[in-house]
């Protein structure tokens, strides 16, 4: 054990908090940001780019995440920077009042970006050093389940309330209200956390700067080593691009007026449909996606888990094609579709963690593998709000599901030998991680 003085505090205490702390910014930039920048009148083409390249934080974190192992505090840095975000939000509500609010709260969540992709590193790695594998396996399902409490809270209460402010207010003010919150939550983690967090046992020997530096090249050098790595890298950006683009553009069309091509929903619709039946589809989704992978096994589960992922992406078109008024028909739709997301979206982890992961440094290359996936994932986001623009609604969701296309043919082509067993304590917990 590694626990210090605390050890008898049960995890639960820390690891509930520790995961909602993790998920509420990056909910905040990937979805909350692009609501807001909705009701305040922005382009979908400049919502999509702005957000997208923030999102570039979590692709580039493997590269300084060895560098956080030489500092010995993780339970000092987790809380440094959920006071980093929690301040940033709050200044993000306060530029809402600025006349060029808009180019200073990018450059105010690209912060956030920031300190949440290295909170992520350190709080991971403080999960790690403090539990046992008995305790690690135990508690990965709390780790997704709190992750999706994160999702539920910003999708969830978050838009219903703002929703509730644009009544007797301007969209501005009432944003500014919501992210206030956001940022008084963060901060309230922090100092929660300050009691709660066990403390690393210290090392006697940490390694150095130039160590660290000299066995980051090394850990590079060996990724792009691999047989066949160049083909496993264009499959991981290829994976995600048709759910990067929809999962960006669909909640801004659900969002749109009718007039405009989009099904016009209240924040309090928006929140009941995507909010909750959403997030409680895409962890059933997931919990069945990994069951799925188990029995057959990637090779022959993959072509399914990606057929999963993208042929759901069907329910937009049939929403921009039938425009239903009816709440139902849209919440089933929509789980439908979440669900989807989640079944699916297990064959990208599994297919990082089981073949292009193994080897010396298989937790590093793991982690670069991330990186890869959220670069396809953030280029996919860039890049749909002027195709959407350019195409309409009806029309950019075809598009959506012909984007999937590459992904199917080049699975084909994969050199994918099975497991015995599936690790999945790790799946529970990474699949969470979008």
């Amino acid at each position: 054990m590694t626990i210090k003085k605390n050890s008898s505090r049960s995890p639960i205490t820390w690891v509930s908090t520790l995961y909602i702390a993790e998920g509420l910014p990056l909910f905040a930039i990937t979805l909350l940001a692009g609501l807001m920048y909705k009701s305040l009148g922005v382009n979908n083409d400049d919502i999509a780019y702005w957000t997208g390249l923030i999102g570039f934080a979590w692709v580039f974190k493997p590269l300084w995440s060895p560098f956080l192992e030489v500092i010995q505090n993780k339970k000092m840095l987790v809380i440094l920077f959920q006071l980093i975000g929690g301040l940033s939000l709050g200044l993000v509500a306060l530029s809402m009042q600025l006349p060029n609010y808009f180019a200073i709260s990018i450059g105010l969540l690209a912060m956030v970006a920031i300190a949440s992709a290295t909170h992520d590193i350190v709080a991971d790695g403080l999960y790690i050093a403090s539990l046992n594998h008995q305790q690690q396996a135990q508690y990965a399902g709390w780790q997704g389940a709190f992750y999706n409490v994160a999702r539920f809270l910003s999708l969830g209460v978050l838009i219903a309330y703002a929703g509730e402010l644009q009544k007797t207010m301007p969209p501005a003010q009432a944003w500014a209200i919501i992210f206030a919150l956001l940022g008084l939550g963060l901060v309230a983690l922090a100092l929660y956390h300050t009691w709660s967090l066990p403390k690393e046992k210290p090392q006697e020997t940490r390694p150095s700067m130039r160590d660290v530096y000299d066995t980051s090249v090394l850990v590079i050098i060996d990724f792009f080593k691999k047989p066949g790595i160049w083909m496993m890298i264009l499959f991981i950006i290829l994976f995600r691009t048709g759910e990067g683009q929809v999962q960006t553009i669909g909640p801004l069309f659900l969002k749109e007026i009718k007039a405009n091509g989009g099904l016009g929903l209240t924040d309090a619709q928006f929140s009941l449909v995507y909010g909750l039946s959403g997030t409680i589809a895409f962890i059933a989704g997931s919990i069945f996606g990994g069951y799925f992978a188990a029995w057959l096994g990637l090779r022959r589960a993959l072509l399914w888990l990606i057929l999963m992922m993208n042929v759901p992406n069907l329910v937009f078109f049939f929403l921009s094609t039938t425009m239903p008024d009816n709440l139902g028909i849209i919440s089933v739709a929509l789980s439908f579709e979440m669900f989807g997301y989640g079944f699916g979206f297990v064959g990208l982890i599994l297919f990082m963690m089981q073949v292009v992961a193994p080897g010396k440094y298989q937790t590093a290359h793991y982690a670069l593998s991330t990186g890869v996936m959220y670069l396809g994932f953030n280029i996919a986001k860039m890049m749909s709000g002027k195709i959407q623009m350019a195409l309409g609604y009806k029309n950019f969701f075809i598009w959506v599901l012909i984007s999937a296309i590459p992904a199917l043919i080049l699975s084909r082509f994969l050199n994918i030998k099975d497991k015995e067993k599936t690790n999945e304590a790790a799946i529970e917990g990474a699949t969470v991680d979008l």
